[in-house]
Formats: structure tokens, C-alpha cells, sequence
């Protein structure tokens, strides 16, 4: 039997169940129909998730259930051996995809054997209200810089990202536990040194603030992690953060860090302009405030 094109890949979790309902028809009504879609319940208690997914009539779904609760990281590697499709379409168990996010996406990949990674600009919804968030650089050295900085909490946004799995198997990237629930972005991260990124100009996500998004339930760790991670690229890949500096000192917009030092020689604040937003660090490195700005 041939394998599928494509693995949908979503980890579920507690989800509300009008939020699944709405994932999954995003998918299934997708113009590209060469998938499998793997669904790995990892609240295996939570019978109700079962119930949902097997209720639709369309043998591309794959119903997976944890024998305990595994953590999302864990899950998203499961799928991951599991998955047969040549490309991995990371879809999260609140987001929805636009229509021809598949189409337009394994296109892209086809025909560019170069790149591993390819995702696109996000609608956010929040109270059903419908934003265009900023638009997201399309070339991977744009988006490499991105990443060793922070810009995005994640770039390509993964949960409407396709990746190419023989890049995971030749490179052995995988989810990194440690830097749970910030995975996603260590993973782009690990990824930069393997392969080219690429993000469409077209909308291939829509994502739902419900709640219950992993963002809001381990804020904290969403907001202490990202200065460790964006520390650890800069070491890593200066090459990167050099031309990043420079590209914003060569912008006539380009505004520098304010500090504040406790006995004139001690940091204690530090407020960051960059890419439409003022951050307010203390210490140098914990973020306590986020606040957009109009250039």
C-alpha cells in the first residue's frame, strides 16, 4: 500500500471539544487530500476525545492513545516515528488551518528540495475577533535571525508548519523535553545547522486563543525560558545574532537599549527596543513586561 504524501501530526490533550471539532474539519476539508492524520490522545482518562474523532467517517484519521499521560513532548516524538508521509504537518489540537495550507505548503517543498521547514503568516482569534498578526520573513537567513532572537515565540509558527521528515532522520532532531513547552522552538533551533527555512506569504493558520493553549497554561515557563534559549543561539549561532545587530543599527528606525544600573554599576533594567514592541528586562535577562509600540 502506498504511503501518504503527507502525516498530520496532533498530540491531544483535555481539549474542549468544540475546539477539536473545529482542528479536525480544518483538516479533513483541506484541497490537498494525500494525508494521514494521526491523532494521539494523551489523556487516556478522557474517553470523551475517542469518542470525537472516531465519529468521523474518513478512513485518513488515526486514532493513538497513550497508556498514561506521556507530556507533549513525548507525544510529538511518538508521531513522529510513527508518521509515514514524507512531510510532517504539525497541527495543534486548537488551531485551525486554513484551507490550502496543505496544497500550498507540499508544493512549496516539492519544489524546493533545499528546504526542510516551510510555514506561513497567522490569523489570531481571540474572543471571535479575527487579527492579522505582523508578517512573518520569508527567507531563511530572515528567519534564522529570527530565531536567535525574539522576535517570535516561534518561527515558522509550528502548529502551521509542514517539516520534511527525512531531515529529522538524517539529522536526529527531535522534541527536547528539557525545554518543554518551548520545544517547538528549540526544535527550529537545532534545525538551523541542517537545513533552510521558509515561510509562504499566504495565511496557513488561524490560532484560537481558548484558555487552554499550552501558552497560557504554563505562562510562566513560556516567559522564563525564551531569554535561556535566545542566550544559548546567540553562542551558538553569532553569525546570525552579528547580522541581526547589524541589519538593526544600519535601520533608521533602530533604537538602542535603555539600562538602568543599581549603584552605577550593577544591571537592573534593561528596556529593549525591537521589531514593533518595547521589552522590559530585569537583570538583564528576565522579561517583565512586553508592550507594542508604533514605529
Amino acid at each position: 500500500m502506498k504511503n501518504p504524501k503527507i502525516s498530520v501530526l496532533t498530540p491531544m490533550y483535555n481539549t474542549k471539544p468544540d475546539d477539536l471539532r473545529a482542528m479536525i474539519e480544518s483538516i479533513l476539508n483541506q484541497t490537498y487530500g494525500d494525508f494521514e492524520f494521526l491523532l494521539l490522545n494523551d489523556s487516556p482518562d478522557n474517553q470523551e476525545l475517542k469518542e470525537i474523532v472516531l465519529g468521523y467517517n474518513d478512513n485518513r484519521i488515526k486514532y493513538l492513545e497513550n497508556d498514561e499521560n506521556l507530556g507533549i513532548t513525548k507525544s510529538r516524538n511518538k508521531l513522529i516515528e510513527i508518521a509515514c508521509g514524507e512531510y510532517l504537518a504539525v497541527a495543534d489540537h486548537d488551531d485551525i488551518s486554513t484551507p490550502d495550507r496543505f496544497e500550498k505548503e507540499a508544493k512549496f517543498l516539492d519544489n524546493n528540495p533545499h528546504v526542510g521547514a516551510v510555514g506561513g503568516n497567522v490569523i489570531e482569534i481571540k474572543n471571535g475577533i479575527e487579527t492579522q498578526t505582523s508578517k512573518r520573513p520569508t527567507n531563511d537567513n530572515d528567519i534564522k535571525m529570527s530565531l536567535v532572537n525574539d522576535a517570535y515565540v516561534c518561527n515558522p509558527v509550528h502548529s502551521g508548519c509542514m517539516i520534511r521528515k527525512s531531515v529529522l532522520e538524517k539529522s536526529g532532531v527531535r522534541y527536547n523535553e528539557a525545554w518543554s513547552p518551548c520545544e517547538d522552538r528549540m526544535l527550529f533551533m537545532d534545525l538551523i545547522d541542517h537545513t533552510c527555512f521558509h515561510n509562504l506569504d499566504d495565511v496557513v493558520l488561524k490560532y484560537v486563543w481558548t484558555g487552554n493553549n499550552t501558552t497560557l497554561r504554563q505562562w510562566q515557563r513560556m516567559y522564563d525560558l525564551p531569554p535561556m534559549i535566545v542566550a544559548n543561539a546567540r553562542k551558538k549561532y553569532s553569525v546570525y545574532y552579528d547580522m541581526w545587530k547589524w541589519n538593526n543599527k544600519t535601520n533608521a528606525k533602530y533604537i538602542p537599549d535603555k539600562k538602568i544600573k543599581l549603584f552605577g554599576f550593577i544591571p537592573l533594567i534593561k528596556i529593549r527596543y525591537a521589531h514593533g514592541q518595547q521589552k522590559v528586562y530585569l537583570f538583564d535577562f528576565i522579561q517583565l513586561a512586553r508592550i507594542k509600540y508604533d514605529n
